[in-house]
């Protein structure tokens, strides 16, 4: 799948800027049009996110980059190449629903910042109206949020790719930090107590 990220990726205007900086154009084997499978690496990993970035155009060429945020494997994998997530109401601009609309092509952005690791995913989307997929709202949200799903996200992968670590600064969420801060916490109160019990 990577080198058919590339295949996607490096357009002649790339390979162009390449060959100015490097004094040649990176050669990318050829990959299948279909594209490859999610592996069970990317599968896990996707499951783990709880956050992601999603990148639309707009009919006017202009890019838009929008944060999405949920709990753990908020972003679902229904099948070898097929992804989706439920989308709530929001602050009502629907940009990135209308950009779809119009430009199926989407980039999504997965970071696990305390490994340092990146995943890059490029596909086709589209959008649905959650009043239509009652079932897909069941499989896609939370019993107590299901209420509030507008939107059904739906992505056919195209092609996926793995970044180097290189310059991402490890980040940890209140939750990690807790769970690396409780072992600690419990010997501090056990040697209050012990203190305490001296007294």
């Amino acid at each position: 799948m990577a080198d058919n990220y590339l295949n996607l990726a490096v357009t002649p205007a790339v390979a162009r800027a390449q060959a100015h900086y490097y004094g040649q154009a990176m050669t990318v084997p050829g990959g299948s049009p279909a594209g490859g499978p999610l592996g069970e690496e990317e599968r896990a990993f996707i499951a783990a996110r709880d956050s992601f970035y999603l990148a639309t155009v707009n009919e006017e060429g202009w890019p838009y980059m929008q944060h999405r945020g949920g709990p753990a494997g908020f972003l679902h994998v229904l099948g070898p190449t097929s992804l989706a997530f439920a989308d709530f109401r929001g602050n009502r601009q629907l940009l990135s629903t209308g950009n779809v609309a119009a430009q199926d092509r989407v980039s999504l952005f997965l970071m696990d910042y305390p490994q340092r690791t990146r995943l890059k995913i490029l596909g086709h989307a589209r959008v649905e109206d959650a009043r239509s997929h009652p079932e897909l709202v069941a499989r896609l949200a939370e019993p107590d949020a299901r209420r509030s799903v507008e939107r059904l996200f739906l992505i056919e992968v195209a092609a996926f790719d793995w970044n180097c670590p290189k310059f991402i600064t490890p980040r940890y969420t209140a939750a990690e930090v807790d769970e690396a801060l409780a072992p600690l916490r419990q010997r501090i109160a056990e040697l209050e107590s012990q203190l305490g019990k001296q007294k």
